[in-house]
């Protein structure tokens, strides 16, 4: 998926209503604080790579940072999280989308080509639950614990009817049909987000790693996000696990916490979130989440995906960064976040939040 101004011919008509209103405003966008909506002097082209989970949120943001900013192309391709990161040390994108921050031993590397210094800006902008998905005929909903969902992608539990699972799920008849788990086959943060929760609440049953590589060779493989969908949507017996904004269309699991079981919403994602500390250690730039699934207070989705736009301090193409930074402005603001969360259902993220992002955006050096 490659976004570029063609994407705003078919952008929701209200997202440019939106962005008109909101971008103007964004100092280094219009930089007007006038009732009516300035002319954009902004111009440039920038070149972005990384998470599909975003893909949904991009388009809307791209489309409507590029009508009220006509003079400026963002052209974000949806690769997936590593193969973004993996493109910002090459050098080969303005800014990348991930669903995970550079760890800590890859920041002390350093070496980011995209930049003129190890100096990088990690923002969080979306913040959506990771939808465990289903296929099964007449069957839209299914309560699973994290013992149970463990079991099935470690290939412990093969069959739909098993005890495990027909025992929270009292009333629903299900199949005698062999279980077929889907997972990413490129690196992913989704991945990442997911073998995570696993590890945390079932560490009996997944005894791996969190990790953005699968480590099993069962099951099947999808690219990308959609490929996870499409395999899930064209088998019947299949489950996996994607961002929700692209999983609405398949049966799901409401998932265990705390004796209830929670099905997926932005709200409940956010909960999760808002419970969950910043990483220490890093700059006031680097705004990282440490989430733990296992700590998900009541009435919260423990599967919450927290995805990033990454960007550089310093950009040795001035015109690149003011693009960069007036883009990052876009998305973090308020109209920006409404925007993704009608187009993708993601939680906006909060004031509080938005005030630590506003000030790491500043870090980014336009001259």
């Amino acid at each position: 998926m490659k976004i570029s101004r063609i994407a705003r011919i078919g952008a929701i008509g209200a997202v440019a209503a939106l962005a008109l209103a909101g971008c103007a405003a964004n100092e280094g966008g219009t930089g007007g604080s006038s009732d009516a909506p300035s002319e954009s002097t902004l111009s440039g082209t920038i070149e972005a790579t990384g998470a599909s989970s975003q893909e949904a949120a991009q388009q809307a943001w791209v489309a409507a940072f590029q009508t009220a900013n006509p003079d400026t192309t963002v052209n974000y391709t949806a690769t997936g999280s590593g193969t973004g990161r993996e493109n910002f040390i090459a050098g080969s994108s303005n800014f990348i989308g991930s669903d995970r921050a550079f760890n800590a031993d890859e920041l002390a590397a350093g070496g980011f080509g995209s930049c003129a210094s190890d100096e990088i800006v990690e923002i969080p902008v979306y913040i959506s639950p990771v939808a465990v998905a289903f296929n099964l005929e007449g069957i839209d909903e299914l309560n699973l614990d994290g013992k149970t969902i463990a079991g099935i992608f470690a290939g412990t539990i093969t069959n739909w009817n098993d005890e495990a699972i027909a025992s929270q799920n009292e009333g629903v008849e299900l199949p005698d049909q062999a279980i077929v788990p889907v997972h990413r086959a490129d690196p992913s943060g989704t991945q990442e987000t997911f073998t995570k929760y696993l590890s945390a609440v079932a560490p009996d049953v997944w005894t791996y790693e969190a990790a953005d590589e699968w480590p099993l060779q069962t099951g099947e493989a999808g690219d990308g996000t959609s490929g996870v969908v499409n395999a899930i949507t064209n088998g019947v017996g299949y489950i996996g696990f994607a961002d929700a904004s692209q999983a609405k269309d398949l049966g799901q699991v409401a998932v265990e916490v705390e004796g209830e079981y929670v099905p997926y919403s932005a709200d409940a994602a956010a909960a999760l979130v808002a419970a969950s500390p910043l990483e220490e250690g890093r700059s006031d730039h680097d705004l990282a989440y440490d989430v733990d699934p296992a700590a998900a207070p009541a009435g919260s989705y423990p599967i919450a995906l927290v995805s990033y736009l990454i960007g550089c301090v310093e950009y040795d193409d001035a015109e690149a960064a003011a693009v960069v930074k007036a883009y990052f402005e876009y998305v973090a603001s308020e109209d920006g976040q409404k925007v993704a969360s009608e187009a993708a259902g993601s939680a906006p993220i909060s004031g509080e939040l938005r005030d630590q992002v506003s000030a790491a955006i500043d870090a980014i050096v336009t001259e």
